[in-house]
């Protein structure tokens, strides 16, 4: 019997153990890409997709003529740089501060903890920053700045705070997943690396900036390129819901996400959704494609391709 017909017959229980995925794939991500020729056309739905007239990039010329486009990119991509510095700080360091101070055992009780806001779901983180913020009944209004004797603050009406309590429930929210991805990673260092930096006299601090965190370069690499690859989709949940759609604070909450889903469902202009829609993924794999690049130039081992 043919070699090359061998391999065939031994392998295609993995092909046929593979089919499932490929299948999703194909369906989920591949077939789907049909759809971006709608933000060439000008959608009448009763002539349907394919019948309606086809106008180039006038959807796109629309779009980035508006204060809209300069608006929701700046959003997404400001918001989305700070989440992933800042992110990546909080993560690495309460991962470090768990290894330095708990026992194994207490280590995965506590990720069980940093787990819960990322389990929680958007909707009711939604709710939760509601009961802090609300101006007649929340909490912060009725009981701390009441107590301080100083007047109520119209939140859902102030846009100048958004920034700092947008970044703020994005990073409680994402800390437990980022803090675990870390601290599995720093769990699977080799310890015997840290006996014999003690035994040349290395403290704590030292095994840290020594060991740790050149071992943790790899994971904290590939989870900026990761985050890099979505910097410009922005977490729905978070600027929609939290906000409580509040028009008052467009111009610091709104990003591509919400502009797309307004567009689509309270303007009913699908050309102009599916055009951002587009720009988005565009520029997003424009981005991936050339992060990843600087990094194979600097150091080739910790890119993702």
């Amino acid at each position: 019997m043919n070699i090359r017909k061998k391999h065939r017959i031994v392998q295609w229980p993995y092909f046929l153990m593979l089919a499932p995925g490929l299948v999703y794939l194909i369906i989920n991500n591949y077939i789907p890409m049909f759809g971006v020729i709608i933000a060439f056309k000008d959608i009448d739905f009763s002539k349907g997709i394919l019948k309606s007239d086809w106008v180039g990039f006038r959807n796109f010329k629309f779009l980035f003529k508006t204060s809209d486009a300069f608006i929701i990119t700046r959003n997404t991509l400001l918001y989305n740089v700070t989440f992933i510095i800042l992110g990546t700080i909080v993560g690495v360091t309460i991962a470090i501060l768990l290894n330095e101070l708990l026992s194994t055992r207490m280590r995965k009780t506590y990720q069980t903890v940093l787990l819960l806001p990322q389990l929680i779901s958007m909707v009711i983180v939604a709710y939760i920053v509601y009961a802090f913020l609300n101006t007649e009944s929340g909490f912060i209004n009725n009981t701390l700045l009441n107590a301080a004797g100083k007047e109520p603050v119209y939140w859902y009406s102030e846009k100048k705070y958004w920034p700092f309590i947008l970044t703020f429930v994005n990073l409680w929210k994402g800390m437990g997943y980022s803090c675990i991805v870390y601290l599995a990673s720093i769990m699977g260092i080799d310890q015997s690396m840290y006996e014999s930096a003690k035994i040349d006299g290395a403290g704590r601090m030292r095994q840290i900036w020594s060991i740790t965190l050149p071992l943790l370069k790899p994971t904290i690499i590939t989870m900026i390129l990761m985050s890099v690859g979505r910097i410009f989709y922005s977490d729905f949940g978070l600027f929609y819901q939290v906000t409580m759609n509040s028009g008052a604070l467009y111009e610091y909450t709104s990003t591509i996400d919400t502009y797309v889903y307004r567009a689509l469902l309270q303007m009913n202009d699908l050309s102009m959704s599916s055009a951002a829609a587009l720009y988005q993924s565009a520029v997003g794999f424009v981005l991936i494609v050339a992060v990843n690049a600087i990094v194979r130039k600097v150091d080739s081992e910790n890119a993702l391709f």
